[in-house]
């Protein structure tokens, strides 16, 4: 897949903002319709995660650090996954959520391309709604 227009948006979240919701404003503000993450560097003092096939949410607070998050970026739906370390070096990671609340900066860099769209549609293929991509 040869990708052409590609855009760039680097933008820093501060302390307080929802890592989640930010994100979904930068999707809808820019109508962004095939996206994807490239980096995202910073910390957190909430967390809500989804953990693989699991209904309930997992929230925590204290301090942790951002050491991924990754996924595909669509005003018709997006797909982000996180991951976390705590002062231990301990890490977990799941479907990020709302409830992810910066603790002193997030450092993201998001890209697009105007050749494609992406949906999340249920194919039949599993019980979920999976990323589609369509040329424009």
């Amino acid at each position: 897949m040869k990708l052409e227009n590609i855009v760039t948006y680097a933008f820093r979240l501060k302390p307080g903002a929802d890592l989640k919701e930010e994100i979904e404003r930068v999707v809808k503000d820019n109508q962004i319709e095939a996206g994807w993450i490239c980096t995202c560097a910073g910390s957190l003092t909430d967390y809500a995660i989804r953990f693989a096939n699991e209904k309930i949410i997992e929230k925590k607070t204290g301090y942790f650090e951002i050491v991924s998050l990754g996924g595909t970026l669509s005003v018709h739906g997006s797909h982000l996954h996180l991951s976390i370390s705590d002062s231990t070096g301990k890490t977990t990671g799941g479907h990020l959520m709302v409830g992810c609340k910066i603790y002193t900066t997030a450092e993201i860099i998001l890209q697009s391309t105007g050749k494609y769209s992406f949906t999340r549609e249920n194919d039949g293929t599993t019980s979920w709604e999976e990323l589609q991509v369509h040329e424009k």
